[in-house]
């Protein structure tokens, strides 16, 4: 007679219900203590299963690839409603198995179409104040490598990338990169290179209007920076962006500049032969400039010797043509500039 009672399986939009109602119960929880421990111990063990089998769904497992359709449904019922804020407000609350499996069902969700529409992005944008939240989670040392991975992951969506841009938000990450827990601040400056890297256009946008506060800062706070590997990765995220053709207009007034320079002639003297390398790639664009200002050509020529010897013996590690052919252009143009008059 057993058999004739089974439970029906559970579709993928039960499952989202579920969870959704576990995350309440959580949420409530929390705010009332003298809840039973052993009611609440066994929901919160429900929860971490189901956030378990969202993810099996979404990744599939050792025994089958994910069902494009069962993904669909879960993803279409998870931003229905609000499970991702409460998702998102209940992860400090889950175990940290929990929080891993949480973590990756949410970096899922975000490449996820229905219908052919990524409705993640759709969501976010009705719901962005989210990335406030979840940008907060970088000040926490428990919670911040998931708040930062579901962070990266929502800035795939252009619309969010831009909100992220156009608020103070941005101006955190030259803290965040420079935290003292290595993994955090690992976890922060590959979040500040996805949002300086990934949306051409809205990139371009945002330094075209707040390239002078946002170069003074980066140059003081991570080119100048008394830590190493701040330092290290500064210099070549600075090269991905100048040398990005959506940013030449950018690039252009940046190579205008005497602070920069100074600062790029400083960073070519280092012991570190990958800073000066990535160095370098910087420098060439000043020394390309065809229209360089008179004050630029002055700079060069008074320290003529000095570079023209520090680049003779800069050398990759490996065999490079690209860069001796480089190396070669930018020798050439430094040698054969003449002191030009102040206007």
């Amino acid at each position: 007679m057993k058999g004739l009672f089974k439970s029906k399986p559970r579709t993928p939009a039960d499952l989202v219900r579920q969870t959704r109602d576990l995350l309440l119960y959580a949420d409530r929880s929390n705010s009332l203590p003298d809840l039973r421990e052993s009611k609440r111990d066994e929901k919160m063990a429900e929860l971490s299963r189901n956030i378990r089998d969202m993810k099996s769904i979404l990744y599939g497992n050792s025994e089958a690839e994910p069902v494009a359709e069962a993904c669909a449904q879960l993803t279409q019922e998870f931003f229905k409603e609000d499970t991702l804020r409460l998702l998102i407000t209940c992860l400090p609350n889950l175990n940290l198995e929990a929080r891993k499996d949480a973590t990756q069902v949410v970096a899922n969700l975000q490449r996820q179409q229905v219908n052919s529409r990524l409705i993640a992005s759709d969501y976010l944008e009705a719901n962005i104040d989210l990335m406030d939240v979840l940008i907060e989670g970088f000040e926490n040392t428990d919670m911040a490598l998931h708040y930062g991975a579901m962070f990266r992951e929502c800035i795939r969506h252009q619309i969010v990338a831009k909100y992220v841009l156009e608020s103070d938000h941005v101006k955190k990450f030259f803290d965040y990169i420079q935290l003292p827990n290595f993994d955090i601040a690992a976890d922060a400056a590959a979040t500040f290179k996805e949002l300086l890297t990934r949306h051409k256009s809205t990139v371009a946008e945002f330094l075209t209007k707040n390239e002078d506060w946002f170069f003074a800062d980066y140059n003081s706070k991570l080119l100048e920076s008394s830590n190493y590997i701040t330092r290290r990765q500064a210099i070549k995220l600075l090269g991905d962006i100048l040398l990005d053709r959506s940013n030449s207009a950018v690039m252009t007034k940046y190579v205008s500049s005497r602070d920069n320079l100074r600062i790029l002639m400083n960073l070519l003297r280092e012991s570190s032969k990958s800073i000066q390398i990535e160095a370098f790639h910087v420098f060439k664009l000043f020394a390309a400039n065809q229209n360089k200002p008179a004050d630029i050509v002055n700079i060069l020529v008074a320290n003529r010797s000095k570079l023209l010897r520090l680049l003779a013996d800069l050398k990759p590690d490996k065999e490079d043509e690209r860069f001796e052919a480089d190396k070669s252009q930018v020798l050439r143009e430094i040698a054969a500039l003449e002191p030009q008059d102040l206007a």
